[in-house]
């Protein structure tokens, strides 16, 4: 039964920088963000990844909010151009609800947020509608909606940004957009607009709550500002670094925004736009963040001054990337941990940077982010490739980089950037080596540690597809519709490849390399025979471009898919086994993968997803899909082990898949990853001299640490008792001063004591009096308090009497009403009865003169057809007349109405192109300023050039002067080295000699052992020989004693005939057989004895090898030491030279103090060398002579001990075969003599 692979993903590498606050903290270490498909929650400290994938069915992701509790997130996704917010668990990661409405008309929600408490949620849907929804998430249901109607005027463009709750109020709504602010209150299930600032100039980007009623708001134009009740209080401007200026009341909101020249914005420049527009906005405790810009992040301190509201604090920059000449990245979201220790940003280039507060520099007011995790692609990921021998995985992509990510850590290797974008790539199965194709040439790198390093450049111009062989001793390579194959070992073009009418789509080669698959966009499948170049099989069908490729474990299957959306089964690559058509009908294969055991097939599609088709395949398409990206997937590959799978694709993402293969038992791996790097000798000694400079500086540092550690704890010492003293001085005169004080205080004590108790007195007998006053104006309220209640008394008893009085009224008014109304109705009744028989009587007079008005009618029409017959019929032609002449005026006006149509549309289509015109006449005009800033940039950089080109000049003949001096002083010194190099020869030609002479030496060594193997090997025969026949000896021996037994036991009998006869008959069939008996035991015992001797042979032969290996370990040892004198003797060499160096420079002043001519110094100098290479020789050569003889000496002995081992052994050996004689035999193969006489005889 077919079977699936499973998936799961692993590893996302990316992120996803097009979804809106797509960044939030789950926890004080785990960030949430979208990758492709999948939410994912990244581990800080553990560096770990945990994913829940979204929607399979979802055609994007555009906005996402995690809840203030941090439970659960919602994602907005569009399926089947319908917006959905789906809310996910974060801690189980399972789907918790899913929040569909036919209010929302557009196909996308811009905006959404949870309230303070987690229990509501806001959505705000896009165009034409931009509905407003408030929701219960947890019960699904719409609490209120309302239709948020920006300004549509003809500068306006219509949009709406974002929408926030008030963290203190849920029923308090915020909106921003293009022109748009406004407030919106939920009351009464329903969104009531309350306060609305009304700047159709502007466009808000973004915003936040800083208090309970007050907002600030960042604009397209670097401009924040703070409201308050739809009132705008300060105005900052992110690009000014003077201090910003508030704006008085008395001011209208035009006056305040500057917009009383309304002109004057709508000019404002794009680039400038653009170049300080506000991204992102997030408040903490001290202030805000925002993101403004490129490459910046803002920080505001918050200020109690209501001329100034916030201060600008601190800037915060993002990592500069040196080969990115644009340099234009921009923070586009940002989120903050709950302690507001981590901050963590999201760019435009898909990459995540963190800043942690605790080690920013206070002293400083910029800081630095620094990657979160390694650094993502921040464009299309074109290529990928495996290694067999190292758990790497290599990446290219159009943002002109090559990475190398470790697939089982998921980290990064390596990372290199280029100048041009990287097509393709293929990494050498040992690990060590990379193809890279680029526009102009295919390059084979060098994978170093931490670099890739340019090793060899192949004329391959827009290689978009290259690929080593299994064995990684070839590699092949398109060059346009040729495919070229080359040697790894000498770099040469083996052969190319020719067939193909389009562009070559994919290579893989069979497992032994023999082979080479190819499809193209020509619909071609090609089975190619490198050693020879011809083209085995093929497999065409023009109307499908293929696009992917894949092969089974046995060769002989090929798996494609192309334009046609159908997965093919080719065997043996011409015939078309079976095909299965990819659904549905919007869904295109793009790439196809089996693992190598050929147990699962995989295919990456269009849309994002990877598909796991049941293997092996049938005529049903059935299948698993599992969501990895948002775009296209452009490659798939298997690693070889078949543990994962890797894709990438348009978005930029690198998804490492887990790959579970259902039947097939996960065994121990065989494959032991290689973990040695290449390092070049100049890198290497650049890092060991860099190693040794730093453990000197630290020496230096210890020491001069330890110098002044010293000489501080001689004066912190000596400050001590200068201290000391001074203290205990200061002790003594504040002593001194206690006491006084002590006195003082005393005197002071006793006269607050008088004080205070004549002030209690005086507060007691103002108590008394005060308490007497108040009784008496207690008792005069109380007083009051008994009459008034006695007034309300009565009050309340006439109002109740009042309040009787008035239901007895209306009971008597309702009563009377009603019969009143009663009689009423009955005279209405009867008044009713009377006007039926009227009008019964009325209709029957009616009849009566209708019936009569018809027959005067009729007699009236008869008179009147027969009168007017005639002039109907002329009416009749005139109208026929006049039918024709309408006919004729309706032709004509309806040509005058499409006549008028078409100049209304053409009227429009004029005015559309004349305004057209107008903005491609003012881009024009941008253009050439632009362009004229640029010549006089280039113009100014010119300048620069040929200054510097004039400098080089100057400074090239310079070095040319000194570049004469140089030549004249080697030429100089060449002189003077060439006798000392003549010297060096001759020494270099003794050492020649010397190992010649231990060359010869070692030959002879050979040769000696060999005739020691020729007499061990005599030796080992005739041991053997003599092993045989001791063997033979005791079989014999033992024989005979067993027959002797078997005789004396015999003579027991001999009393008893039959039982002597029955024992003697046992003997004979015992020890005397037949012929073919005896055959047989002698050929059993010949094969026993033979083993035997084998086994003695085989114990003999591993003995002699180990005394071998012992004297060959010994020779070797002998070997080395020899060599190791011949070291020494070399270094004594070098020694002698420089200290005939030193003697020909102690002689030369010696000449020149003694005047002694050259030609005497020269033969001086002669005899003083001859006198030292005759020492030299008696001295060290004759030495070495001495033990070489000895050693041979030593040799010749142990020949000859031997020589008198063999023979001893041989005359030993004859010696026992002449004492065993003829009469030799086997004891199982010798024969009695017959004892039938002897029984007879008996």
């Amino acid at each position: 039964m077919s079977q699936a692979g499973l998936l799961s993903v692993k590893q996302v590498i990316g992120v996803r920088s097009s979804v809106t606050n797509g960044l939030a903290f789950q926890d004080e270490q785990t960030v949430v963000y979208i990758a492709g498909g999948n939410i994912v929650l990244y581990g800080i400290d553990q560096k770990a990844q945990r994913v829940i994938p979204c929607s399979i069915n979802a055609q994007a992701l555009t906005t996402m909010t995690v809840s203030p509790n941090r439970r659960v997130i919602a994602i907005a996704e569009r399926i089947n151009d319908r917006p959905q917010v789906t809310i996910y668990d974060l801690q189980s990661g399972k789907r918790r609800k899913t929040l569909q409405s036919e209010l929302i008309k557009s196909n996308e929600i811009v905006s959404l947020l949870f309230s303070s408490d987690s229990k509501y949620l806001l959505t705000q849907g896009g165009a034409p509608d931009y509905t407003l929804i408030y929701w219960s998430w947890e019960k699904g249901k719409v609490m209120a909606h309302i239709d948020v109607k920006p300004p549509t005027g003809p500068q306006a463009n219509a949009t709406v940004n974002q929408v926030s709750f008030n963290p203190q109020d849920n029923t308090q709504i915020c909106t921003i957009g293009h022109g748009l602010f406004k407030m919106f209150r939920y009351a009464e299930s329903a969104l009531k607009p309350s306060q609305n600032l009304k700047q159709e100039h502007f466009n808000f980007t973004c915003h936040c709550w800083i208090s309970d009623d007050r907002l600030l708001a960042g604009t397209d134009q670097g401009k924040l500002f703070v409201i308050q009740n739809g009132e705008i209080l300060h105005e900052i401007k992110i690009d000014s670094k003077a201090e910003p200026r508030s704006v008085t009341s008395h001011h209208t909101s035009d006056e305040r925004l500057g917009l009383v020249d309304s002109s004057m914005d709508i000019n404002i420049s794009t680039d400038h736009s653009i170049k300080s527009e506000i991204k992102c906005i997030i408040p903490f405790s001290r202030g805000v963040l925002v993101a403004a810009g490129v490459n910046k992040v803002y920080m505001y301190d918050r200020v109690d001054d209501n001329r100034e509201y916030f201060r600008r604090n601190r800037e915060i920059l993002l990592p500069i990337d040196l080969n990115d000449k644009s340099n234009n990245e921009r923070v586009v979201s940002m989120c903050l941990s709950p302690s507001e220790e981590t901050l963590v940003a999201l760019t435009d280039h898909q990459q995540i940077y963190q800043l942690s507060f605790s080690g920013i520099d206070i002293t400083k007011d910029v800081a630095t982010f620094s990657y979160l995790t390694e650094g993502y692609h921040h464009a299309q990921v074109t290529g990928v490739d495996t290694c067999v021998r190292k758990q790497l995985i290599a990446t290219c992509g159009v943002d002109r980089s090559v990475r190398l990510w470790n697939y089982e850590t998921g980290t990064l290797e390596v990372c290199k950037e280029f100048q041009e974008e990287a097509y393709t790539v293929s990494i050498h199965p040992s690990g060590l080596f990379i193809l890279v194709g680029f526009s102009d040439k295919l390059k084979l790198f060098t994978i170093l540690i931490d670099d890739l390093r340019p090793f060899k450049e192949f004329s391959i111009r827009g290689c978009r597809e290259a690929l080593f062989s299994n064995g990684g001793h070839l590699f092949a390579a398109v060059h346009g519709n040729v495919i070229q194959i080359y040697s790894t070992v000498t770099f040469e073009n083996i052969t190319n490849l020719k067939g193909h009418n389009g562009k070559v789509r994919q290579l893989i080669w069979s497992p032994d390399d023999t082979r080479l698959f190819s499809c193209g966009m020509d619909g071609a499948v090609y089975e190619w025979e490198v050693a020879t170049s011809k083209r085995l099989h093929e497999a065409v069908l023009k109307a499908c471009g293929y696009t992917g490729l894949g092969l089974s474990a046995d060769s002989k299957t090929v798996f494609a898919v192309g334009t046609d959306r159908k997965i093919k089964e080719i065997v043996d690559a011409q015939q078309i086994l079976r095909e299965i058509q990819v659904i549905p009908d919007d869904v295109q294969p793009t790439t196809i993968a089996l693992s190598h055991t050929g147990k699962s097939l995989l295919v990456g599609t269009s849309k994002g997803t990877v598909r796991s088709y049941k293997f092996p395949l049938t005529k049903s398409d059935e299948y698993t899909e599992y969501i990895g990206h948002v775009g296209m997937i452009n490659r798939l590959r298997v690693t070889f082990q078949d543990e994962y799978a890797v894709s990438v694709g348009d978005d930029g993402l690198v998804i490492l898949w887990k790959l579970q293969e259902v039947g097939v038992s996960k065994k121990e791996k065989e494959t032991t990853y290689a973990e040695e790097i290449l390092i070049t000798k100049s890198d290497l000694e650049e890092k060991n001299s860099l190693i040794r400079e730093l453990k000197q500086r630290v020496a230096e540092l210890r020491e001069e640490n330890d110098y002044q550690l010293k000489l501080k704890e001689m004066n912190y010492a000596e400050r001590i008792r200068d201290l000391t003293d001074k203290f205990m001085q200061e002790m003594e005169n504040l002593k001194t001063k206690n006491t006084v004080i002590t006195g003082e205080k005393e005197k002071e004590a006793s006269k607050h004591a008088e004080q205070t108790h004549d002030l209690i007195e005086k507060q007691n007998k103002e108590l008394q009096d005060l308490e007497g006053s108040n009784n008496q104006k207690l008792m005069l309220e109380y007083e009051k308090y008994q009459d008034l209640q006695a007034k309300t008394q009565k009050t309340q008893e006439e109002y109740e009497r009042q309040i009787t009085e008035l239901e007895n009224r209306k009971e008597e008014e309702v009563t009377r009403q009603r019969m009143q109304y009663t009689a009423q109705l009955e005279k209405l009744k009867n008044d009713l009865i009377l006007e039926r028989e009227k009008n019964k009587q009325q209709s029957r007079d009616h009849e009566e003169t209708k019936r009569q008005i018809e027959e005067d009618a009729d007699e009236e029409i008869l008179k009147l057809m027969q009168t007017h017959e005639q002039a109907l019929i002329e009416c009749k032609d005139e109208n026929a007349n006049l039918r024709n002449k309408s006919t004729t005026f309706q032709r004509k006006v309806k040509d005058l109405e499409e006549s008028i149509k078409k100049k209304d549309t053409d009227l429009a289509s004029l005015k559309n192109e004349e305004s057209k015109l107008q903005n491609a006449i003012r881009g024009l005009k941008k253009d050439i300023e632009g362009l004229k800033k640029e010549i006089q940039e280039r113009d100014e950089t010119i300048q620069d050039k040929e200054k510097r080109i004039y400098e080089l000049k100057r400074k090239n003949q310079e070095l040319e002067k000194f570049k004469f001096v140089l030549d004249y002083k080697i030429k100089e010194l060449k002189k003077q080295i060439e006798p000392r190099e003549i010297e060096i020869k001759e020494m270099k030609e003794q050492i020649t000699n010397m190992e010649a002479e231990l060359e010869r030496l070692s030959k002879s060594n050979d040769e000696e052992k060999l005739k020691n193997e020729e007499l061990r090997t005599k030796l080992n025969a005739s041991a053997l020989a003599l092993q045989q026949e001791k063997q033979l000896k005791r079989d014999s021996e033992l024989a005979l004693k067993r027959i002797k037994t078997d005789i004396h036991n015999c003579s027991a009998l001999i009393t008893e005939p039959k039982l002597l006869t029955q024992r003697v008959a046992e003997i004979y069939a015992q020890y005397v057989r037949d012929d073919a008996t005896e055959e047989a035991t002698i050929d059993q015992d010949i094969t026993k004895e033979y083993a035997r001797q084998r086994d003695h042979l085989e114990r003999t032969v591993r003995s002699l090898k180990g005394k071998v290996d012992k004297d060959s370990d010994r020779h070797k040892m002998e070997n080395i030491r020899i060599m190791q004198e011949n070291v020494t003797l070399i270094k004594e060499i070098n020694d002698l030279r420089r200290e005939l160096k030193t003697s020909r420079v102690k002689l030369q002043d010696l000449q020149t103090a003694m005047g002694i001519s050259r030609k005497t110094a020269a033969r001086t100098t002669e005899e003083i060398v001859q006198a030292l290479n005759t020492h030299q020789n008696n001295h060290l050569v004759q030495e070495k002579q001495t033990e070489l003889e000895n050693l041979i000496h030593r040799q010749r002995s142990e020949i000859q001990r031997l020589n008198e081992q063999i023979a001893n052994i041989e005359s030993g050996v004859g010696r026992t075969g002449t004492a065993g004689g003829g009469g030799r035999s086997r004891p199982s193969s010798g024969q009695l003599p017959p004892i039938t006489s002897a029984l007879t005889a008996h």
